[in-house]
């Protein structure tokens, strides 16, 4: 529990950046999933690649995952994408 005014205003903005980060994450965890099946499954395009690649991106902007999590996560599936179409 907080005891000073400072603290408790601290964690009001933890809550908040707490819900807003879980919801980030759920926002990409989706968007991936949704790539990998499109790939997976052989209906891979570039609009799918392009959006899996601007959902990492914007997760990493907003800082709900650090910028090499975002860039080992591109290359994998661009390494996928590259798998499945051979």
């Amino acid at each position: 529990m907080a005891n000073t005014r400072s603290a408790e205003k601290q964690q009001r903005q933890a809550e908040k950046a707490n819900a807003r980060n879980r919801a980030g994450k759920s926002r990409l965890r989706s968007a991936l999933k949704k790539a990998r099946t499109e790939v997976e499954s052989g209906k891979a395009d570039a609009s799918v690649l392009s959006t899996g690649f601007s959902e990492i991106d914007k997760a990493a902007r907003r800082g709900v995952i650090k910028d090499n999590t975002a860039d080992r996560y591109k290359a994998r599936l661009a390494a996928a994408s590259k798998r499945a179409t051979k």
